[in-house]
């Protein structure tokens, strides 16, 4: 049985993870991902993107995203948490509000809601649980019957 403590710890990771992304805050967000010899088999797969493998790899793939993005907002739910051993997964529907830059200085550019399932694997560690394997999928709409049409 997963005791509650794990699942609180997951979730209060899991939590960062976002929170990091939302503030662009770049330090927090590498940290939150495994190091040392774990942290050359982390990968991650952004929404169209191909898989990204290698702490640098991901690392980058979040400070270019960071660089491009005025604003962006995480609405999560559909959150599931399952621990196994030193082994935790975590499901969820991000649904993301962003915003690129701005044309114009001082101005935000037009705001963009997408949904996005995502996978999140985390690893304990004696820093407690780090990202091991981010996987995001863009939610297909689904067409009004009018559009068949």
């Amino acid at each position: 049985m997963t005791s509650r403590v794990d699942l609180e710890a997951v979730e209060k990771a899991n939590t960062a993870f976002y929170e990091a992304m939302e503030r662009g805050d770049f330090e927090a967000l590498s940290d939150l991902w495994l190091t040392g010899d774990e942290g050359d088999g982390v990968t991650c797969v952004h929404p169209g993107w191909p898989v990204l493998t290698g702490r640098g790899e991901v690392l980058r793939s979040y400070a270019l995203i960071m660089a491009n993005t005025e604003y962006i907002q995480f609405f999560l739910t559909d959150v599931k948490i399952a621990v196994n051993g030193d082994t935790a997964l975590v499901t969820c529907t991000e649904n993301i509000l962003s915003g690129a830059p701005s044309e114009e200085a001082g101005e935000l550019g037009p705001l963009v809601g997408q949904l996005v399932v995502a996978s999140n694997l985390f690893r304990r560690t004696p820093d407690g649980w780090q990202l091991w394997s981010h996987h995001a999928s863009p939610v297909l709409a689904e067409r009004d019957a009018e559009d068949d049409e």
